[in-house]
């Protein structure tokens, strides 16, 4: 059989077998790495010069089908911003006739100013792209070497695979701490806050909440798993004491609120509450962040002073 054809055979087979998702399935399995979150960050924001290089260097065929790709993504982009907009649709009749004019046609003089979605549609539509109008749109970002102390361990202080968080966290109210040697993110006792100051921007008042739970840390997901709270980070706060109620009478037990300084240098949070969204939430849905559910017994670290680093 010659090598044509053999080859031929194979892709042909290859076309029929079923292509499992291994990758897929071994992530669920072991799970990712801990900074494939801020890899996938740094190339997504490396592509934008790649395209760049690449639309310059590309020539004859490929550049047109290069250049038709990438209409075609700016196309949908636009597309989905107009989406989001929230631009008043303003219409307004021609001149008026002079004389009297009947009934039916007194309303056409007015400016008819409509929304060109209805809020529940807009929100929906937010909620769905992740797009929400926060007062900090955009914060600086923070390297690892800003956000994490390498510690090392081991015998001779060689292994430097534990790492001390700097920042200000957030731990559930039943969070039990991995034993000492096993941990490997380390969150101080005296980083950890449990209220927040939560200013309304309608009300111009100011509270002292308790905080529910860090819904997303713009910085990473890894963050936001470990409840670490930087400047821009949308937490959860209870805000049941208020007594804000819906229209259907529903008391309103969560909301989210955005973060405004930076926690680790002032000691203190402070917040804005976004007044957009309303979220009813139950106790079962805030559950503790990093739970260890096979070493159940209070730590005695947390309680006592140590000597060791996780403790200062």
């Amino acid at each position: 059989v010659s090598t044509q054809s053999t080859w031929g055979f194979i892709q042909e087979y290859r076309k029929e077998m079923p292509q499992n998702e291994h990758i897929e399935l071994w992530e669920k399995r072991q799970g990712k790495r801990f900074n494939a979150e801020e890899k996938a960050r740094k190339k997504e924001a490396r592509s934008v010069h790649k395209n760049s290089t690449k639309a310059k260097t590309l020539r004859g065929i490929k550049a047109k089908l290069n250049n038709k790709k990438r209409y075609k993504e700016k196309a949908a982009m636009k597309k989905m911003i107009k989406a989001h907009e929230e631009k008043p649709a303003e219409a307004q009749a021609g001149t008026s006739p002079e004389g009297a004019l009947p009934g039916y046609l007194l309303e056409r003089q007015e400016v008819n100013r409509t929304k060109i979605l209805s809020n529940m549609v807009k929100q929906k539509r937010k909620e769905k792209a992740g797009r929400w109008s926060v007062p900090l749109p955009q914060v600086k970002a923070l390297s690892e070497e800003e956000m994490f102390k390498v510690l090392k361990s081991g015998k001779r202080r060689h292994k430097e695979w534990k790492r001390m968080i700097t920042k200000a966290t957030f731990v559930g109210k039943d969070f039990t701490r991995k034993p000492p040697k096993y941990e490997r993110y380390i969150r101080p006792m005296g980083m950890r806050f449990k209220k927040a100051h939560v200013t309304h921007p309608e009300l111009k008042t100011t509270f002292y909440l308790d905080i529910i739970g860090v819904k997303r840390n713009p910085q990473s997901g890894l963050y936001t798993s470990l409840g670490v709270i930087t400047k821009g980070t949308i937490i959860e706060v209870d805000i049941s004491d208020l007594g804000l109620v819906t229209q259907s009478g529903k008391v309103v037990w969560g909301k989210y609120a955005q973060v405004t300084n930076n926690p680790e240098n002032e000691g203190c949070i402070n917040s804005t509450l976004l007044v957009q969204g309303i979220y009813f939430l139950s106790q079962a849905d805030c559950q503790p962040l990093n739970t260890c559910l096979l070493y159940t017994s209070p730590s005695p670290r947390d309680a006592t002073l140590s000597r060791m680093p996780s403790s200062a």
